[in-house]
Parts: structure tokens; C-alpha cells; sequence
């Protein structure tokens, strides 16, 4: 029997943990960015978020640290589901931890782009840290989308790590 044909198939396997572990990294490499004072971008997030990054809020930089860090592990993570040193780790907190990751960023992506439709139907105020229609809007296309996108890349990466492991 050739196993050529087998190989394509193993890859296949393993594309949603690779594509989760990149978009955490760039997520976490934004956040760092933002961390460090690269102002870039920050206009997206809202007025209010965009104020307390311009006068140097030690809150706001903690938490923006706080998040980068923990992308880093979520990227992490997601690289333990197909790495052979993620082997040595339990395969149950892997598959939790990943999994729960999945839920937590595709719930947040949803239930935020939820949240800001109805702000740009006029059917909510507009939040207060986001202060612009223009801000809401992209966290509807944008940032709600790039959290929902993330969280189904963990969650294929968790459903191929239990078919792989089973």
C-alpha cells in the first residue's frame, strides 16, 4: 500500500492548531506593540481606550501586558496539540485548555458583534470606552470577526487533537 497518500491527510490534521497558534501570536505581538507605546491602531478600540493609552494609564498597560502574555500561551498551547513535546503533557488539561480557549473566543467574537450591531442599529447606546461609530464599527468588522476566527481555529484544532490522540 503507498503511504504517500496518507501524509497529506496527517497535515491536514494539524492546519487549525498551526492557524491558531499564528493568530495568537499576532495577537499578542499587537499587544505588545501597544504595550510598549505604539499608538497604531489604537483608535480602532474606542475614545476612551484610546485616552487612557495616550496619557500612560497604568491599568490600561497592565492589562494590554497581561492579554499579550497570555496570547503567547494561547499560542502555545495551541503548538502543544501537534508539537511531539506536547506529548508529555496531560492530554486532558490539553484538550480542556484548548478547548475552552475555542469556546471562550468564539462566544466573546459572537456575543460582542451582537453587542455592536445593535449599537450601529441604533438599537443600543454606544458604549462609553468606544465613543465613535466609527470605533463600533470596527470592532463589528474587524475585531469581533478576528476573536470569532480564532476561537473556530481552536476548536478544530481541539477536535483533530482528540481524533488524533483517540
Amino acid at each position: 500500500m503507498n503511504t504517500e497518500h496518507n501524509l497529506p491527510n496527517q497535515s491536514n490534521k494539524v492546519w487549525a492548531a498551526y492557524a491558531a497558534a499564528i493568530w495568537s501570536f499576532i495577537f499578542a505581538i499587537i499587544s505588545f506593540y501597544w504595550g510598549l507605546g505604539g499608538m497604531i491602531g489604537v483608535d480602532t478600540l474606542g475614545e476612551g481606550i484610546k485616552e487612557l493609552a495616550l496619557s500612560g494609564d497604568t491599568e490600561i498597560m497592565v492589562m494590554v501586558w497581561i492579554t499579550g502574555v497570555l496570547k503567547v500561551l494561547a499560542g502555545v498551547l495551541a503548538l502543544a496539540l501537534v508539537q511531539d513535546w506536547g506529548r508529555r503533557l496531560p492530554h486532558r488539561l490539553l484538550a480542556f485548555g484548548a478547548g475552552t480557549a475555542g469556546l471562550f473566543f468564539t462566544s466573546y467574537g459572537l456575543a460582542n458583534a451582537v453587542q455592536h450591531l445593535l449599537m450601529v442599529t441604533g438599537q443600543m447606546p454606544l458604549a462609553r470606552m468606544l465613543g465613535t461609530l466609527s470605533a463600533v464599527q470596527w470592532h463589528l468588522f474587524f475585531w469581533d470577526p478576528f476573536w470569532f476566527l480564532g476561537g473556530v481555529f481552536f476548536v478544530l484544532a481541539t477536535r483533530r487533537f482528540g481524533r488524533r490522540t483517540a
